[in-house]
């Protein structure tokens, strides 16, 4: 690889999908069970259209996993990503098969995603997911057998009744399953979803939600996952390649409806909603600008990360500083527990991951 080489990413967005979860604001089209091959005709159109070999692909959703594992590999090809890339897959334990998912490892797929979200079927049924626990453990052991080393999985946390061990027994099945990464979320009510219209019953008041994402962190670090980004959790170099590019401002390009992409630091995105699909695939669906990455971008999503936000780094990629006003507001969340700062590198502590959002805005209202 030469040595200026700039990283890219590619996420394709696969907007299909089974069913509509109840807490899902992901633009996806529910009842499908197969990607139309007009639609990944489209993307390879678009793929065509990039010089520049990807670092990282991503297969976003919607359900991913319901493309077939020859339309995986004909995007796969199309994208032409460098040796060693990887190629992340997202999946429904219920939607794949051992034959499925060989298939997918064979056409170049080397990291799969799965949404367990819990091991309790009950609360699987309430969230609207299609699978079992028990499917969930199944589609993890076919994952292993058809050859995946980078294998991931979704906790979600603070859900209607939750408790401690109901975390313990969804991280058990995760890691008995080969799980390498875990990502952790809590439960977010957004506006538009079946939740938001009717929301359920018994939903953890936001300090609990606060206590069942600290445990969730302990618990992880525990059992071999540190911590490296506010919802995400991976053993020793299993860390996401792709997102990673996302959280330093790097590269990324997004095909599809509703994606989005930075690109010498200038957004833009796919619009979604009515028709958005048809006009894609007719290749008449217009980029949108979405305006410049600049020193605020950065701010904010280094310090969603454990490694935290280098000053060095700061000033030279993005002019960015900070002035006295911020100094002060940054000892007092060192003071209160919310932050590390050595001097160079500032860090956010699990506790202040929690508050992030408000952290930045009072750093960028001081600047």
């Amino acid at each position: 690889m030469p040595e200026n080489h700039a990283p890219l990413g590619i996420y394709l967005h696969i907007p299909y999908c089974p069913a509509k979860c109840r807490y899902c604001d992901f633009f996806s089209r529910p009842g499908c069970r197969v990607v139309p091959q007009d639609y990944c005709d489209a993307l390879v159109r678009e793929l065509c259209k990039n010089n520049c070999r990807p670092d990282t692909l991503y297969f976003g959703g919607g359900t991913p996993a319901l493309l077939s594992p020859a339309q995986a590999a004909q995007l796969i090809e199309a994208a032409d990503p460098l040796p060693g890339a990887e190629i992340t897959l997202e999946a429904n334990p219920d939607v794949v098969t051992l034959e499925t998912l060989r298939g997918f490892r064979t056409a170049g797929v080397t990291r799969i995603s799965f949404g367990v979200q819990s091991a309790n079927d009950a609360q699987l049924r309430r969230l609207g997911r299609t699978h079992t626990a028990a499917g969930a453990a199944q589609a993890l052991q076919w994952a292993v057998e058809a050859g995946f080393a980078e294998i991931c999985g979704d906790i979600m946390l603070a859900l209607p009744g939750y408790t401690n061990a109901e975390f313990d027994r969804t991280l058990a099945l995760l890691k008995a399953g080969g799980c390498t990464h875990i990502s952790a979320y809590l439960l977010k009510i957004e506006p538009g979803t079946a939740f938001s219209k009717n929301p359920p019953a018994d939903l953890p008041d936001g300090d609990a939600a606060a206590d069942f994402y600290l445990y969730a962190v302990g618990r992880l670090e525990e059992e071999g996952y540190p911590q490296y980004e506010i919802s995400n959790f991976a053993k020793p170099e299993h860390r996401g390649r792709h997102n990673l590019l996302y959280w330093d401002c790097r590269d990324y390009l997004g095909l599809g409806p509703a994606a989005h992409s930075c690109l010498n630091n200038l957004r833009s995105f796919w619009p979604a909603g009515p028709g958005a699909v048809e006009a894609f695939i007719a290749g008449t669906l217009a980029l949108e600008a979405e305006g410049v990455c600049d020193a605020g971008d950065y701010l904010m999503l280094r310090l969603r990360l454990r490694d935290g936000l280098d000053l060095a780094q700061y000033s030279t990629r993005f002019g960015g500083t900070l002035n006295a006003q911020q100094m002060e507001f940054i000892r007092h969340c060192v003071a209160a527990g919310y932050a590390e700062f050595d001097g160079q590198v500032l860090r956010l502590t699990p506790r202040g991951l929690l508050v992030q959002n408000g952290i930045v805005s009072e750093l960028m209202a001081n600047e």
